[in-house]
């Protein structure tokens, strides 16, 4: 079904129908690191994050926009987590941080910057999620507010796990290195057996002819 208006005149209009999208094109200001900037404003982000549990996490971000700022922009940082329209975590002007943060989030960032690092310390399981990165500032044509729509996705690995890993990975490479290492140097005793054997049936080779002649001739005697 298509929405049609009708101007005067009878032009059919589809003015209504492009206003009707331009909140959502609004929306596509947040562009991934990386990313083509197909906006005049945005933020980039990292696509994704990954953090060991107990340690810490840096998820850095940057920001740009066309207008032209106020004598007093009053720029702001805000922080949501989960999806696009979840709840806040942090605000850079009142300091509010959720209690689930609480004394766990440091901002690394100042006014005028349009870059900066949000850090997350003591991880933990929960902590595992998305995270969007808005701005708030004052222009020269009012208040501008725009946000990532993409985030950036954490993930948190155990810490038993990695070190499990890392093992693994480190024993392996000894092995490996222990096996390469033994076929130019043998182990002494090994050499040495295998010297010992070889003497013995080369010993052996000469003398039972030997014997065996000595055994034909007391035969033929009696």
């Amino acid at each position: 079904m298509a929405l049609l208006a009708s101007l005067p005149g009878g032009i059919p209009d589809m003015a209504w129908f492009l206003l009707l999208l331009l909140p959502a094109a609004c929306l596509q200001a947040g562009n991934s690191a990386g990313s083509n900037r197909v906006n005049t404003f945005g933020v980039i982000q990292s696509e994704r994050l990954s953090g060991v549990q107990g340690s810490s996490i840096e998820i850095p971000f940057s920001f740009y926009f066309p207008w032209e700022l106020a004598k007093d922009p009053q720029m702001r940082i805000l922080w949501r987590r989960k999806y696009l329209y979840g709840e806040f975590i942090y605000n850079s002007s009142s300091g509010f941080i959720h209690d689930h943060f609480k004394d766990r989030l440091i901002l690394n960032w100042t006014q005028p910057q349009t870059s900066g690092i949000l850090r997350i310390l003591d991880l933990n399981k929960k902590d595992q999620t998305v995270y969007f990165c808005q701005i708030h500032l004052n222009t020269k044509i009012g208040v501008q507010i725009w946000q990532s729509t993409d985030g950036t996705q954490l993930t948190i690995t155990h810490a038993f796990r990695t070190i499990t890993k890392s093992l693994s990975i480190v024993t392996s490479a000894v092995t490996t290195a222990g096996l390469e290492d033994t076929e130019d140097q043998r182990s002494p005793s090994l050499v040495n057996l295998r010297a010992t054997v070889g003497v013995m049936m080369a010993t052996a080779v000469l003398i039972t002819p030997v014997y065996m002649m000595l055994i034909f001739l007391w035969w033929k005697k009696r």
